[in-house]
């Protein structure tokens, strides 16, 4: 390594969950960053897309390399191939020979590699074994390695945190297979981050394999327990050992997000155990003193909060459908997301004028008899209801109390964001965004967030559903009309200003 702080870093798997959170904090330590990705397009919407480099490539077409490895100093290795199907170890030893063999011949001093933590015996999943072999592969290259092994990663949009999260909220008495009963020792995600961003400065950790957990060596059964305990939730363990890694990743696979694709190899490697064995990361970085489970997972909750959500999910609709009203059903990271969008012909300024109007004696726009319904009904459970109103029947500012809302946050003709206050089984939240377009239009987004607790939450949130899509619809709709109409009579005045 060079003795200037301001290297160029390459990093891989910039549009993933690892990759996306080191690379801002490469920035905030004054590196040049240079991101490798197959498609640009997926970094649009990032915070950092403009104070990076962005090179188009693919780590399985070796020519597609040497661009994107020019005058790098150190490389980021974060690909894993575990959605490739039943052919994923190949493709992950393939792809990292590529990568070793490509920074050899760019002259990269440095590749840092997560892999996974397991002690290799015969018995080593198929997954876990690729993520170890994946590591003798970059090695092969002959450029140093600083490899870290890590077992479950406790984070929001983590895939294993996530299957542990979502198998605890949504079924109250768990078929546990043995698996349950597996040691292992969880790390939290800003350990995980401050381990590979220091490496770069820490030259004792090249050429090293580098094992790190957690603060406690705990079953994935109390890991289920602890979280159901953060969450306020009670949960049963019920054993059962003929239960195998396929029917458990179908069995994911109905009830959480994660695919049994994915599901079935993650489920196969927890029955090996995943603790630190070796005391090379206490040694070597001092400065990052592991935290219980306990405490990283009141971290990851903590980001089940509309504002978080919004800078983590970038999936932008495309405008191109005309007027249509497109509608995305998303759920990531413990949250809900309803989004709906639509093309105004008003201005900005226009269309937040109508949807800052809701509320109070102006009501809700379309169905307000449903919204006054659940207002009652909150009233008669012990909630706010709906007679609070609205302070001011034209101005909103932070703070201030909508029906049965609370205003989170305003951008003048831009954003409003409402969070529930009325009685539900977690958190909810009400967006309106608009950004003008070229053509003079405006482009309406209307999105619902919801965070639910427990299968209460869940089972409110697809009970109602229906109703909700049919209000939320009609409300888009009449944002629009009504911003129109608006929009024509000022248009109108202007142009016959004595009629």
């Amino acid at each position: 390594m060079n003795d200037n702080p301001k290297r160029l870093i390459l990093v891989t798997g910039a549009t993933g969950y690892i990759g996306g959170r080191l690379v801002p904090l490469l920035l905030a330590a004054g590196h040049h960053v240079r991101c490798l990705v197959r498609d640009s397009n997926r970094l649009f919407g990032r915070s950092w897309h403009n104070s990076v480099e962005i090179v188009e490539g693919d780590v399985f077409l070796p020519d597609s390399l040497a661009a994107a490895m020019l005058g790098v100093d150190a490389a980021y290795y974060l690909v894993h191939s575990l959605a490739g199907g039943a052919d994923f170890h190949q493709q992950d030893i393939t792809a990292a020979t590529n990568f070793g063999a490509a920074a050899r011949t760019a002259g990269v001093k440095r590749i840092i590699y997560l892999g996974g933590l397991a002690e290799a015996s015969p018995g080593l999943s198929e997954h876990l074994r690729s993520r170890q072999q994946s590591g003798d592969s970059l090695r092969l290259g002959g450029v140093a390695v600083t490899e870290f092994r890590a077992g479950v990663i406790v984070g929001s949009g983590s895939i294993s945190f996530e299957m542990i999260r979502y198998l605890t909220e949504r079924v109250p008495v768990m078929i546990c297979p043995r698996w349950v009963y597996t040691r292992t020792q969880p790390i939290g995600i800003r350990e995980v981050l401050a381990y590979l961003s220091q490496a770069i400065e820490v030259p004792d950790s090249a050429e090293l394999i580098i094992e790190i957990g957690g603060s406690q060596v705990i079953t994935y059964g109390e890991m289920m327990k602890i979280y159901a305990d953060v969450r306020g939730l009670r949960r049963w363990l019920v054993p059962v050992p003929f239960l195998t890694p396929r029917l458990s990743s179908l069995w994911v696979n109905l009830v959480t997000p994660i695919p049994a694709v994915i599901a079935r190899p993650l489920i196969e490697g927890l029955r090996n155990e995943n603790i630190v064995r070796d005391t090379a990361a206490r040694r070597l970085f001092p400065g990052i003193n592991p935290v219980s489970y306990r405490t990283s997972v009141e971290r990851a909750l903590a980001v089940l909060d509309a504002s978080n959500i919004e800078t983590t999910w970038s999936d932008a609709l495309s405008t191109s459908q005309g007027d249509a009203t497109p509608v995305v059903l998303t759920n990531q990271e413990g949250m809900i997301r309803e989004h709906r969008q639509m093309q105004v012909a008003a201005s900005a300024a226009e269309v937040y004028a109508v949807f800052s109007g809701l509320g109070g004696r102006h009501g809700w726009f379309f169905m307000d008899w449903a919204w006054r319904i659940r207002g009652w009904m909150d009233r008669v459970i012990g909630g706010v209801g709906m007679r609070r109103g609205r302070r001011d029947p034209d101005k909103l500012r932070v703070g201030d109390a909508l029906d049965f809302w609370r205003v989170e946050r305003i951008e003048p003709d831009r954003l409003l964001r409402l969070r529930a206050e009325m009685k539900v089984p977690g958190k909810a939240w009400l967006q309106f965004q608009v950004v003008p377009r070229e053509d003079g239009m405006a482009l309406l987004s209307q999105t619902a967030f919801f965070a639910p607790k427990g299968l209460m939450g869940w089972s409110y949130w697809y009970l109602l559903y229906p109703i909700h899509a049919l209000i939320f619809s009609g409300m888009i709709r009449e944002i629009s009309r009504r911003a129109e109409s608006n929009h024509s009579t000022v248009t109108d005045t202007h142009e016959n200003p004595h009629a």
